[in-house]
């Protein structure tokens, strides 16, 4: 797994930089080798890219997301690849978007393009043309403000972190209908321990 990260500062308030990034659809404008991204749901999206000379489509899911604050991303099938992308006000009008990326590269072709930092440099020129495409429109395209928790706040399990866990069915069949908790009041008395010494264990 090849980790990539890298931080601009562009001049644009918060909720524009934010706003933009949202426009899914907008990315081939900016990012290289982005033939297209169709939103199909609120989180689910649909990509066609060239990647390492290879033409690709996949489906990604967004699987937190955060007002002015962050966006997370990760494919649902190869190539496997997940990032988050965060934004963090400098002043009214400055906005530093940091994009972390993990992906796993397949086959020579995209190993060699991972050893020669090709896809490293992709990433950085893409967010030279996203600080050129937003300062020079000087507002976002559109916007999408609704929030998509994250796993963690979805009260999800270990070991199934991409399932909220419906209520009610934790422990299964572990506690019957009817049996209750006693109402809250005093603590009863315990039995008294017989007389004598405690035992040696």
């Amino acid at each position: 797994m090849s980790t990539i990260e890298h931080s601009i500062d562009v001049e644009v308030p918060i909720t524009v930089a934010y706003n933009q990034w949202t426009q899914f659809e907008s990315f081939p404008e900016f990012m290289e080798g982005v033939e297209s991204v169709k939103q199909i749901t609120d989180t689910r999206t649909v990509w066609v890219a060239e990647i390492a000379g290879a033409r690709r489509e996949f489906e990604a899911d967004i699987t937190e997301q955060h007002p002015d604050e962050r966006i997370a991303w990760r494919t649902t099938d190869k190539p496997h690849q997940a990032g988050v992308v965060t934004f963090h006000r400098l002043d009214d009008n400055t906005t530093r978007v940091t994009l972390q990326m993990e992906y796993d590269p397949e086959g020579f072709v995209e190993t060699a393009g991972d050893w020669l930092q090709l896809v490293r440099m992709r990433v950085i020129g893409d967010m030279k043309r996203f600080k050129a495409f937003i300062e020079s429109r000087g507002g976002e395209t559109g916007g999408w403000r609704g929030d998509v928790p994250g796993p963690h706040q979805r009260g999800s399990t270990y070991g199934e972190s991409d399932q909220p866990v419906p209520p009610g069915t934790v422990g299964g069949d572990a506690y019957p209908p009817g049996d209750t908790l006693p109402p809250p009041g005093p603590v009863p008395p315990r039995d008294e321990p017989p007389e004598g010494p405690r035992p040696v264990l």
